[in-house]
């Protein structure tokens, strides 16, 4: 008899495929398997059983061949159960090779990689569709050259522990993600070029439209974060009216692209494909049909040059500062910040820099050199760390905190990162590197190898993250037993400040920045 109730019960599920989401939930386990609108995809529960990932789920059709620049086409439909169990491969780039702080940790794994690269992941601790969990989508830095999902220290399990579902997505970088060319524009429905990995990120955004509450997510509760080009494309994302409706909060970790970047290129659709049709007549192609054909790797040696969004009149109908400017974009609660010692060192002594600030501000170098003084070539080398993290990261976060803090019913919260990330050797000038927050924000310090954390540093993985699950469950960072982080705003410009001892502040460096928006950031 029980035999023949088991063979029943199979054939129920053979016969009426449509009730299989309703017994892939235990009352007392995550759901391991789900229905997506390509699929059934199975996952993988973690040790303790109490969350489940979904790795290497396709959101897009790979784009390769006759997609090769073309914007993201749906994911193709398989049967049976696709088993998540790995991520998809990372978008090409260049072979990951650690430098400076950036040990292994931080970057992708050395393979796969390939244009075949639009995957996403889910982790998740929902036993019902009706948990609804607030979701939180995570965009990775790399200078929109380098970076994917499968990076160590973007694990999800931490954060899904924590009550939220945590979802982490590919897009294509360099050549591959944000080439313009005018045979493109001709092609295109749009009559745009150059944003393809932009629209990654919104055909991924509409992908969790569509399925997260399959995952047991909340569709209408979406917060979209990044750091450095991560924090940059979130920028774009909230500028953009293609990006209208698919999220409720925005987190951005160093940066934007509301001034001009002297790392990351910006411009306009005529400037970026007079560079791809340069780029292809250096290479020898005379075709849209022989530049898809070429290899990813020759691809990549013979269309060197710097990629990065641009306005494209579609994505981005008008540079990012004009659509803020105008009002015109999406009005979210936003979290921006940037850290203590973002971006590089300086190599020049005191006589040098002086020289440097009065050919760079002329009349105005005493009044710079106050904010960035050299009266020793210490005090000089420090002012150029702090130069270099405020016109390449934090300028661009002040100015879009100033102007998020005049908009009703939009409030924004305001952190400067300064805990200096315990290391040893050469490792311990970095201090409070670019992306040394990220850990602390996912709660996962475990992952980096080698550094003599002490347990001021768990605790302060343990607020921030905190903060972080908070504000995307509601937007707002506060939360029974933390301490107040204010709204910020431009008469009071308090701040949190996150270090060994957190707390709130005046926004530290705040007359280096006044000066400096001043001079380059209208």
């Amino acid at each position: 008899m029980k035999k023949l109730t088991t063979i029943a019960f199979g054939i129920l599920i053979l016969a009426v495929p449509i009730l299989l989401f309703s017994f892939v939930f235990d009352g007392a386990k995550p759901l391991s398997v789900v229905r997506t609108d390509a699929g059934l995809v199975s996952g993988v529960k973690n040790s303790s059983g109490d969350v489940i990932s979904f790795k290497g789920v396709p959101f897009a059709a790979p784009p390769v061949n006759g997609l090769r620049w073309k914007a993201p086409q749906p994911a193709q439909h398989w049967d049976g159960v696709k088993k998540c169990d790995a991520f998809g491969p990372s978008p090409m780039q260049a072979k990951p090779v650690p430098f400076m702080v950036y040990t292994s940790e931080f970057l992708i794994p050395e393979k796969p990689i390939s244009e075949d690269c639009l995957y996403l992941n889910v982790w998740t601790n929902a036993r019902t569709k009706a948990d609804k969990k607030a979701v939180f989508v995570w965009i990775y830095g790399g200078g929109f050259t380098s970076g994917g999902t499968a990076c160590p220290i973007y694990d999800g399990e931490a954060m899904a522990k924590k009550g939220i579902l945590f979802v982490s997505v590919n897009y294509r970088v360099g050549v591959f993600g944000f080439l313009a060319h005018p045979e493109l524009t001709k092609e295109s429905p749009d009559k745009a070029s150059g944003n393809y990995g932009l629209m990654d990120q919104i055909a991924a955004l509409k992908w969790i439209k569509r399925n997260i509450a399959a995952f047991g997510g909340d569709p209408e509760n979406v917060t979209i974060a990044g750091q450095s080009a991560g924090s940059m494309s979130v920028n774009c994302l909230v500028a953009s009216p293609m990006a209208k409706g698919l999220f409720n909060r925005a987190i951005a970790e160093s940066g934007s692209l509301l001034i001009k970047n002297p790392i990351v290129g910006t411009g306009g659709l005529k400037a970026a494909e007079e560079q791809g049709a340069k780029l292809a007549t250096k290479a020898g192609m005379n075709s849209l049909s022989e530049m898809r054909a070429m290899p990813a790797e020759e691809m990549m040696k013979k269309f060197q040059g710097r990629y990065s969004p641009i306005t494209d009149g579609y994505v981005l109908p008008e540079p990012v500062a004009d659509l803020f400017a105008e009002g015109k974009q999406n009005h979210v609660p936003v979290i921006i910040g940037w850290n203590a010692d973002e971006f590089g060192g300086g190599t020049k002594n005191k006589e040098d820099f002086k020289k440097q600030a009065d050919k760079d501000y002329g009349a105005d170098a005493s009044e710079f050199l106050k904010y960035f003084p050299a009266e020793t070539d210490e005090q000089a080398l420090r002012s150029q760390v702090e130069l270099s993290r405020d016109m390449v990261f934090a300028l661009s976060g002040y100015k879009w905190a100033g102007i998020q803090s005049d908009i009703a019913g939009s409030p924004v919260y305001v952190y400067n990162f300064a805990r200096k990330v315990p290391a040893t050797g050469d490792m311990v000038k970095y201090g409070a590197f670019h992306t040394g927050e990220v850990c602390y924000v996912m709660d996962n310090l475990k992952f980096l190898n080698n550094r003599p954390f002490e347990p001021a540093d768990h605790e302060l993985a343990k607020l921030m993250s905190a903060y972080w699950v908070n504000f995307v469950k509601t937007g707002n960072p506060n939360g029974k037993g933390l301490p107040e982080w204010p709204k910020y705003n431009t008469d009071q410009n308090l701040v949190k400040v996150f270090d060994e001892k957190s707390a709130t502040e005046k926004l530290p460096g705040k007359g280096g920045l006044d000066f400096l928006l001043s001079k380059v950031g209208k």
